[in-house]
């Protein structure tokens, strides 16, 4: 586990998935394949609009150091993530 003291938050990464906690709540994690697929974005609403999903994909596209793409199906709010129509 990282200790990301600056975001009062600490980061996990296991088994395919970077997790952002803090002490009371899950703030959000990703799961994701070795080849680059999003499997699942979750940031819990109370985080929401801070750029929490858009860190959980910085940091897993410089883990994997590969272009990032998601799953299908890709929900309403995962296409203005990844900026599809």
């Amino acid at each position: 586990m990282i200790n990301n003291s600056n975001n009062n938050y600490e980061i996990s990464d296991v088994d395919g998935v970077i997790t952002f906690k803090n002490k009371n709540t899950t703030i959000g994690f990703i799961r994701f394949n070795d080849n680059g697929e999003i499997e699942y974005i979750f940031v819990n609403p109370s985080f929401r609009k801070q750029g929490m999903a858009k860190k959980l994909l910085k940091l897993t596209g410089e883990k994997l150091k590969k272009d990032l793409s998601p799953q299908h199906p890709i929900s309403p709010l995962g296409k203005k993530l990844f900026n599809i129509d």
